[in-house]
């Protein structure tokens, strides 16, 4: 299993964050303000855990939807 995790940045606003919570991790808002909140003040916030290709699907999807966004977001991936 991989923790799916999302890194700090200075320029990825708090609302994107949210919302990249509650799409690709269907979490409602208090999970995903929680988890952005941890994002924003511990500089990392775990997402998920997921079977390997799982993980790296959302990792995936996540950095598209940042990256068309125009936002450097940053979402890894790491054996639990």
């Amino acid at each position: 299993m991989y923790k799916v995790m999302l890194l700090n940045d200075d320029f990825t606003p708090m609302d994107f964050v949210i919302e990249v919570l509650q799409r690709f991790f269907s979490l409602d808002t208090e999970q995903a303000t929680r988890i952005m909140l941890k994002v924003h003040n511990e500089g990392r916030g775990t997402c998920g855990v997921f079977p390997r290709d799982i993980a790296a699907t959302k990792v995936e999807q996540v950095t598209a939807h940042a990256r068309l966004h125009q936002h450097p977001l940053a979402c890894i991936m790491e054996e639990n």
